[in-house]
């Protein structure tokens, strides 16, 4: 299958902004941190006044995705927690909301959630966001987040954009049931040996999209890596610059696209997808493949026990085959 590629754009955009902007859609109007009116419909069900904490969903590129309701939730926080406080700042300058923002991201969030129940039961309200798109998907906030729900806290969110829903719907593989993973392990052997047990739980009967985000310059490894695990013909889409100017998904086989980015490094947010598998059963080639690639970053015990439980078959069977293996690569390699 040959990789193919679709793009939108909009001129008044430029590539190297965090966030790009859609005019017909960006409030010409700047408002006050409370301009909001809480008495509005369309604003009704975010103005509680209760402390607590409100999640709020920010766009994954553009401004013109960021909503009213969220605006205003951010609008009337005594606090906001941002991941980076500099991205969120260039979000709060364009709405012109002045509410007081601190960091909350994976280095300091174990050690911040005590005090932050306190100030929310001594009346804080707080809303957290991420550097775009929605809070704790492969962002920061779950620890506060279960921390709240023990302290019987008000907890509620303001959904909006999300860059692995956004990419299912645009990559024309099946939308559901489908999966989102996060990042995959930064490293080729831990990464291969989570693609292993993906792969060894679609022998068992999962049958889903699985949707991870990668870094740019990682992106041709973890396609080689899927290639060996998953098979080069599996339909496969990448999704890069979601709702920016240079927005771009390229379909095709998992073979076909580690080829194309091997040649072609990509730039900005990635969105990785892979379709389901077809139905298929084990095989000696199957098993020979899974080996191969297993052993050229194992040792042949661990690579037996990680394709026997990918494979189906007995271990005893499947260290054997890895001995035989083993032995033919030493030959080769001698």
């Amino acid at each position: 299958m040959c990789a193919s590629s679709s793009r939108s754009s909009s001129a008044n955009n430029r590539p190297d902004e965090a966030y790009d902007r859609t005019s017909t859609l960006h409030s010409e109007g700047k408002t006050s941190r409370h301009a909001f009116s809480s008495g509005d419909a369309s604003f009704a069900a975010s103005s509680s006044g209760a402390s607590g904490l409100t999640l709020v969903a920010t766009p994954i590129g553009n401004l013109g995705d960021f909503s009213l309701r969220g605006a205003q939730a951010l609008a009337e926080a005594d606090l906001i927690l941002c991941e980076d406080t500099r991205m969120t700042a260039r979000l709060l300058t364009d709405r012109n909301i002045s509410t007081r923002t601190e960091a909350l991201h994976e280095h300091n969030e174990r050690q911040r959630v005590p005090a932050l129940i306190e100030r929310m039961q001594n009346g804080t309200r707080m809303a957290l966001v991420s550097d775009a798109g929605m809070p704790l998907m492969s962002d920061p906030g779950f620890r506060l987040v279960q921390a709240v729900i023990e302290a019987d806290l008000p907890l509620t969110v303001v959904p909006g954009p999300n860059a692995a829903l956004t990419a299912l719907v645009l990559s024309g593989l099946p939308p559901h049931p489908f999966m989102f993973i996060g990042f995959p392990p930064p490293r080729s052997a831990a990464r291969k040996e989570a693609f292993a047990r993906l792969r060894a739980a679609e022998r068992a009967g999962l049958s889903a999209t699985l949707i991870w985000h990668e870094a740019p310059h990682r992106l041709a490894e973890t396609l080689a890596d899927m290639t060996d695990v998953f098979g080069a013909e599996r339909a496969c889409a990448v999704a890069r610059e979601l709702t920016k100017r240079f927005e771009e998904v390229r379909r095709g086989s998992v073979g076909a696209l580690a080829a194309f980015y091997a040649e072609t490094p990509p730039r900005g947010e990635i969105t990785l997808l892979l379709g389901p598998p077809d139905a298929e059963e084990s095989s000696e080639d199957d098993l020979d493949t899974t080996l191969r690639s297993l052993l050229s970053t194992h040792s042949v015990k661990d690579a037996a026990a990680l394709a026997a439980t990918a494979i189906g078959l007995p271990r005893r069977t499947v260290y054997a085959r890895a001995l035989e293996l083993a032995a033919e690569l030493k030959n080769s390699a001698d």
